[in-house]
């Protein structure tokens, strides 16, 4: 295979939005690639139980993208495992350079390279993601019901987080490292009138304890952040609500964006500051951040994409 490759339209990101956008491309007859990244299948991988997935009653998230990427093949879409690791949206047709060194050219291209949570960084965080550790109470909130749970954190999302959660544990210990929550006011109010919520103040989260056989959390190692003493407190989840980053490093600069690197696109469409490239799926949504909703931007993607090709270059 040439070093050089060229396609009317490029799919980076193989997340909902992604493989979503590679299905309706696929069926416009759009003939797409599709490069998978470093993470195929994005933040579903890292998901045990899915169960707000339509059709799907319960599906394991690794389980769900691969029935997605399965799909998307059938229709026609080619399927790369390489990793872009420069984007060049300044000339036409658009270059994207893969670690593999091949040149990936298009007359379009659909970015869906999603957003990561942002993680404390402790070797059992990584370790129990998925078992215990989460960074989506909508998404995983359901399995801790009558449970003792936490959220760390101190702004809005933390909050929403630690208040959803009520609808499920027993009790809800939100850990926040100063004695001052940043979040509105209206929801520091919601928070502190739910009996159901306990806030340790000044605490930082030194590590997660767990159980390897079945694996999963079973309680935090606290440091206080004025006198550093040590207390071990139980719980049988943790949520991290210390905000997301977009995974955008690589057109940042390229594009207009908002609110730390979020792609703006034009309302009603997923058309980005630069014409011919759209962008899809978290990579856009600082709200939302859920499956289903990056699926529904990926299909409107593919279909802004036809008609951009369509009305420029003939497809």
């Amino acid at each position: 295979m040439s070093n050089h490759i060229k396609s009317k339209l490029l799919i980076i990101g193989s997340g909902p939005a992604g493989y979503t956008a590679a299905v309706y491309a696929s069926r416009a007859m759009l003939s797409p690639i599709l490069i998978q990244g470093i993470q195929p299948g994005g933040q579903l991988t890292i998901t045990t139980e899915v169960e707000n997935w339509p059709g799907e009653e319960e599906i394991q998230g690794p389980d769900l993208m691969i029935k997605m990427e399965n799909h998307a093949r059938k229709l026609g879409c080619e399927v790369i495992s390489d990793h872009i690791k420069k984007l060049n949206l300044n000339d036409r047709p658009f270059c994207a350079e893969a670690d593999s060194g091949k040149l990936y050219y298009a007359d379009s291209i659909i970015l869906a390279t999603g957003a990561q949570a942002n993680w404390l960084g402790l070797q059992n965080e990584e370790k129990f993601k998925g078992f215990g550790v989460s960074a989506c109470a909508t998404c995983d909130g359901f399995f801790y019901k009558d449970k003792v749970v936490a959220v760390v954190g101190g702004g809005n999302m933390a909050v929403e987080e630690a208040l959803f959660l009520t609808k499920f544990a027993s009790r809800v210990l939100l850990i926040h490292r100063r004695d001052s929550l940043r979040a509105e006011k209206i929801l520091q109010h919601r928070l502190m009138e739910n009996k159901k919520i306990e806030i340790l103040w000044n605490k930082k989260v030194i590590d997660v304890i767990g159980e390897n056989n079945p694996p999963g959390v079973t309680g935090l190692i606290l440091e206080d952040t004025n006198n550093k003493k040590l207390i071990n407190i139980d719980a049988s989840g943790v949520f991290i609500a210390i905000g997301h980053s977009p995974a955008s490093e690589l057109f940042v600069e390229q594009l207009k964006t908002y609110d730390g690197g979020y792609i703006v696109t034009e309302p009603g469409s997923t058309k980005t500051s630069i014409e011919g490239v759209f962008a899809a799926g978290d990579l856009v949504d600082n709200v939302y951040r859920q499956a289903v909703t990056s699926a529904a931007t990926g299909c409107m993607a593919a279909l802004d994409a036809e008609k951009y090709l369509s009305k420029n270059k003939g497809a």
